[in-house]
């Protein structure tokens, strides 16, 4: 596969450096992404670069991830309105190690291939250089005049969008990068670096840096900040980022997200966030077109996604859930759910908490649940007669319909519908 072509059929090129496409098509070239280091995990903002570097591998290079440990001390500028808290080495290398193994599932590390992943970090290379060292033999390559004319710069300078100004410390950011670029160009043969739209003027930094040092030639190829149709930005739901990790987002809250985009977001992510072919994602817009209710984009979408980012048996998990919540799933399929699971399904239903005492004593439906899902017992009568409450997917045969310790799952656990989508996790304790 030729790569430059690869990405532009998916939309994943925003600007690339003369002669990029030319360099990849004479030899094997090895490219590097960053990937900042600040927290244990990936969200899936960083699947567009993680991407990237996935097709850059299929067509034949060599991929370098870059943990940016010394750049992650400082901050990057760029997109950013205030600096960010910075870590300690403890920590980076700890985060290190728990990226790695999540790219590990995106990126062939161990193989003998000459084109086999490798892991860096900027800090091995940094973490001895001097301030007098740095600023004596890359600072005076760099005018200052050159850095003030990025518009990362620029846009911290002069305020715009709440923007709070620019410590020292961030204005290094880009001679930082570029450093990275000519380090890796000098000891790796690294020709080209890849990243959002938002890291061009840091990259074009680091070219600049090749230029005037060895007068190698090295190339930049960025691909577009990734926003949803309405023109929000991608990846956030209201509880925050969607991670990789299942400790901070589960399996299940994954496979929703990607589940739950818009026709017209999973037209497009489909092809960004994939491996699969033009004619297998064409194949599946065309069944989408002659039965959009099936959403089938949508399907693959987070099926891919779930069994790549997870497993199949994860995703295998979250199918019968979401089989389960909006379909007619009974009792024994909720009970085949391990307790974490069930946890993780319901966590973002609403929840409340009844005595063990009251529950052992009286055990009438209408007296433990009418108060928690907010109606009165006398709307809770009326909702059960007409068949519109059920505990453990089973409709309560009367409204003070005896609860007994056999009905809770786990020895403590009740999920109540109210209708056919309001869902109440209850607690017995």
């Amino acid at each position: 596969m030729n790569f430059v072509d690869e990405l532009k059929w998916r939309g994943m090129i925003q600007d690339m450096m003369p002669g990029t496409k030319e360099q990849l098509e004479k030899e094997m070239t090895a490219a590097y992404l960053g990937i900042d280091p600040t927290a244990d995990s990936l969200h899936i903002g960083h699947l567009v670069g993680v991407m990237m570097l996935r097709h850059f591998q299929r067509c034949g290079h060599k991929p370098y991830a870059l943990i940016g440990g010394a750049t992650g001390m400082i901050g990057d500028p760029s997109g950013k309105s205030k600096e960010r808290v910075l870590i300690d080495e403890p920590m980076l290398r700890h985060n290190q190690e728990c990226i790695r193994k999540q790219l590990a599932k995106f990126l062939d590390f161990d193989s003998d291939a000459p084109n086999h992943a490798e892991l860096v970090n900027n800090y091995d290379w940094m973490k001895e250089f001097t301030f007098l060292d740095f600023i004596r033999n890359i600072g005076k390559l760099i005018t200052v005049n050159y850095m003030m004319s990025k518009d990362s710069v620029k846009r911290r300078f002069t305020g715009e969008n709440g923007a709070e100004g620019m410590s020292f410390t961030e204005f290094t950011y880009q001679l930082l990068q570029g450093y990275d670029f000519l380090y890796l160009n000098e000891h790796c043969n690294c020709k080209l670096q890849l990243g959002g739209a938002d890291q061009w003027g840091n990259i074009t930094t680091g070219t600049e840096l090749i230029r005037k040092v060895t007068g190698n030639e090295a190339f930049a190829l960025t691909c577009p900040l990734i926003t949803k149709a309405d023109g929000k930005k991608f990846g956030k739901t209201e509880s925050g980022n969607v991670w990789l990790d299942p400790k901070r987002t589960s399996p299940y809250k994954f496979y929703q997200f990607w589940l739950n985009v818009t026709d017209d977001d999973a037209k497009r992510y489909i092809r960004i966030f994939t491996s699969l072919t033009r004619e297998e994602i064409e194949g599946l817009e065309k069944e989408q077109e002659e039965a959009p209710h099936l959403r089938a984009l949508q399907k693959r979408l987070a099926q891919e996604l779930t069994v790549m980012v997870h497993s199949q048996a994860d995703y295998e998990v979250a199918v019968k859930a979401s089989n389960l919540l909006f379909s007619n799933g009974g009792t024994d399929e909720l009970r085949a759910f391990d307790e974490t699971t069930l946890l993780q399904i319901f966590e973002s239903v609403p929840a409340f908490q009844v005595s063990r005492a009251d529950f052992d004593a009286n055990g009438k439906a209408v007296d433990m649940l009418a108060e928690g899902i907010g109606i009165s017992k006398g709307e809770f009568r009326k909702l059960a007669q007409g068949g519109g409450i059920s505990v453990n997917k089973q409709k309560l045969t009367a409204f003070d319909q005896q609860l007994t310790a056999d009905d809770l799952i786990y020895g403590k656990y009740l999920i109540v519908q109210k209708g056919k989508k309001n869902y109440f996790l209850v607690t017995v304790a």
